[in-house]
């Protein structure tokens, strides 16, 4: 009998220094490190700009996606269903980061349908973005566009 050829494996290291061991078939969902391991050869790879909770629900993400099913909307709904934005934040950031295009598209629709009942306020606060218009300045633009704050 023949065996089965092993699989080859890679080690995924997050910024909080926490490590995945992933088939390699799986890790290259992600363009950026199909590119380390195509440039580098490297089986460690670090992650300086993801952190452990979001990797393992990324390679969650891949894992399914690898497989080719069909049923994967079903799939997506749950694995992207949290209440806390800032989760889906840092799934963005990551598929963004990875270069995982299907999962950096579901996660800005799962975004976007929760903050399009937000006021401006809100949104600066869940992206954590600087107001730095002068009041005069914000007064000008919303009288400009007063339709786009009802």
């Amino acid at each position: 009998m023949s065996k089965s050829p092993e699989k080859k494996l890679v080690t995924l290291k997050s910024s909080d220094k926490e490590e995945f061991v992933v088939e390699e078939s799986i890790a290259v969902t992600s363009e950026t490190i199909k590119n380390i391991i195509e440039d580098c050869g490297l089986e460690l790879i670090p992650l300086p700009n993801v952190d452990g909770k979001t990797l393992a629900k990324v390679i969650e993400y891949c894992t399914k996606h690898s497989t080719g099913s069909n049923d994967d909307s079903k799939f997506d709904d749950e694995c992207l269903d949290t209440k806390q934005l800032s989760v889906l934040v840092d799934m963005l950031l990551a598929a963004n980061y990875l270069n995982i295009k299907s999962l950096f598209e579901k996660v800005c629709t799962k975004i976007a349908d929760r903050i399009k009942d937000m006021s401006v306020e809100e949104v600066r606060e869940v992206f954590k973005i600087e107001n730095d218009f002068t009041p005069e300045e914000e007064k000008k633009i919303r009288d400009e566009h007063a339709w786009a704050h009802e």
